[in-house]
């Protein structure tokens, strides 16, 4: 049931295109406990991608190399803060900042004692970009998170909405960035599974297919603490979209 239910979610979403991509993750339940430090460092680059800007100085995909820590702190059982500060380097081998994120977790439902069960939630960023990512130099990001996990199978959707300021023609409408995960667990702590991100438009203004970015991951994760990873290969399902993407999410021990 699980399977088939995640599968129609896919299809649902099957049917855009970031400057500055530094988190290429699926939200699923992981949220710090009251009063403890975290440290994850998300890194990614794209051999084959876009290498045409798309506004004037704007640092493109291609070959470039992305890398942002991410500091986390669990504020109380259900309320998580985190600052990001992503940097990029681009083809010819400078370093770029990409200007700090902030952002709250919240995530009311959680699995049970058994590590088994529903989640849902919701995650909250404010982001100060620079002009050579994006044209809109401020965003916020509402990403809800639902999913489901036992013991053989992890299942998670981020139907995210975002809200970018000061770009030209700023209409105040979100645009529309839906991303699913599906993982299965060999034996406990390592997983297999499919990711899955696309980016499609305003929310009242759907691209056309041809102008709208899919891309599936095969990804493989280790969630044994205190050193957990998780790395993924994606390919790009349309011609707006980079060719290929590689990626990883490595969490740090902190405390």
């Amino acid at each position: 049931m699980l399977f088939t239910a995640a599968a129609g979610l896919i299809c649902a979403v099957w049917s855009a295109r970031a400057a500055m991509i530094d988190e290429i993750q699926v939200y699923t339940d992981d949220i710090n406990e009251p009063g403890e430090f975290g440290l994850e460092l998300h890194v990614n680059t794209t051999p084959k991608g876009r290498s045409t800007p798309d506004f004037p100085k704007e640092i493109t995909p291609h070959h470039g190399l992305r890398f942002t820590p991410e500091f986390s702190y669990g504020l109380t059982r259900e309320f998580e803060a985190g600052l990001y500060l992503p940097y990029a380097r681009d083809a010819e081998g400078t370093t770029h900042f990409a200007g700090p994120k902030i952002r709250l977790k919240w995530l009311p439902l959680q699995p049970n004692e058994s590590g088994q069960g529903w989640f849902m939630g919701a995650n909250f960023e404010y982001a100060w970009v620079s002009p050579e990512f994006e044209q809109a130099r401020n965003a916020i990001e509402l990403r809800p998170i639902i999913g489901y996990r036992d013991k053989d199978w992890l299942f998670a959707a981020n139907p995210i909405l975002g809200w970018e300021f000061g770009e030209p023609n700023h209409d105040g409408k979100p645009d529309f960035k839906p991303s699913v995960k599906i993982a299965r667990y060999l034996v406990p702590g390592i997983a297999l599974g499919m990711e899955y991100f696309a980016e499609l438009g305003k929310v009242n203004n759907i691209l056309p297919q041809s102008e709208q970015a899919h891309t599936l991951y095969f990804a493989f994760d280790y969630e044994r603490k205190p050193f957990e990873f998780n790395v993924g290969i994606g390919r790009g399902l349309t011609g707006a979209t980079d060719r290929w993407t590689l990626k990883t999410i490595i969490q740090i021990p902190f405390n």
